[in-house]
């Protein structure tokens, strides 16, 4: 398998518009952070998950042109806002792009992109297909996923086992049942949106806690704001085995 970091950030991104702090104002790369998506490569299929506002820059800078499925976490625009830059990848493949995710989600994505659904469609438009993620693993073509069900405050959205990784975001609860699920794992990735508390995102002691759990090999922080520091400070203080991403970072096993 492998897994590559497409964007890391919180919902406005790193640097932020008219943000002086000193990790919006770093010289570090590893510091400039696109809204979270993540790349999988598991048994010849490429699965996106998150198609955020910066979907297009992502697929360029990462050189992919082949996606098979897009796998949603929820409605929110930082994940589904760059679903229309799907178009050329529908060029290429020639095929309608499955796209999996809550059925409330699905609803928001019709809406928004109502154009690609009509019975009549303007020429160009995105060639989608719609398919609800209930309770039980489905498959993507050979592939089984699992979704793993947590709260994003009052807001219940998707993480997603594929094999031996798993993928949460946006998260700060996750139950009983839904974390029976994540045992066993070599790649945990998971949110840490900074060091202080947060009413609807883990904070990174939160991060940690549920790593040092799970006993996961290897675990990578995303979704992070410029508030949890820059990377260059942050990275050493994390346990062995844990690992803060940035946008471009790729893991192979």
């Amino acid at each position: 398998m492998k897994l590559t970091f497409l964007g890391t950030g919180t919902s406005q991104g790193i640097p932020i518009v008219g943000c002086k702090c000193a990790v919006c104002q770093s010289d570090d790369a590893r510091d400039h952070r696109l809204r979270t998506s993540a790349f999988v490569e598991v048994e010849g299929l490429n699965i996106l998950i998150d198609a955020g506002p910066d979907l297009r820059q992502q697929l360029l800078t990462n050189h992919i042109t082949r996606v098979d499925a897009l796998l949603t976490t929820h409605e929110h625009k930082d994940h589904i806002g760059g679903i229309d830059d799907i178009r050329p990848v529908n060029f290429l493949m020639e095929k309608t792009m499955p796209i999996y995710g809550l059925p409330r989600v699905l609803h928001v994505i019709q809406k928004d992109y109502d154009y690609a659904f009509k019975r009549v469609k303007y020429p160009g438009v995105p060639d989608l297909s719609l398919i609800p993620v209930h309770d039980e693993p489905f498959m993507v073509q050979h592939v089984q996923v699992t979704p793993i069900h947590v709260q994003h405050l009052t807001l219940r959205i998707l993480g997603y086992r594929i094999a031996n990784l798993a993928y949460i975001t946006d998260a700060n609860f996750i139950s009983e049942k839904e974390m029976a699920k994540l045992h066993d794992l070599d790649v945990l990735v998971i949110n840490a949106l900074r060091l202080e508390p947060h009413y609807s995102h883990f904070n990174l002691e939160q991060a940690l806690a549920i790593i040092a759990r799970l006993k996961p090999k290897q675990a990578y922080l995303t979704h992070i704001s410029h508030s949890l520091g820059k990377y260059v400070e942050v990275a050493p203080t994390l346990p062995e085995n844990v690992f803060l991403s940035y946008d471009g970072l790729s893991v192979e096993w």
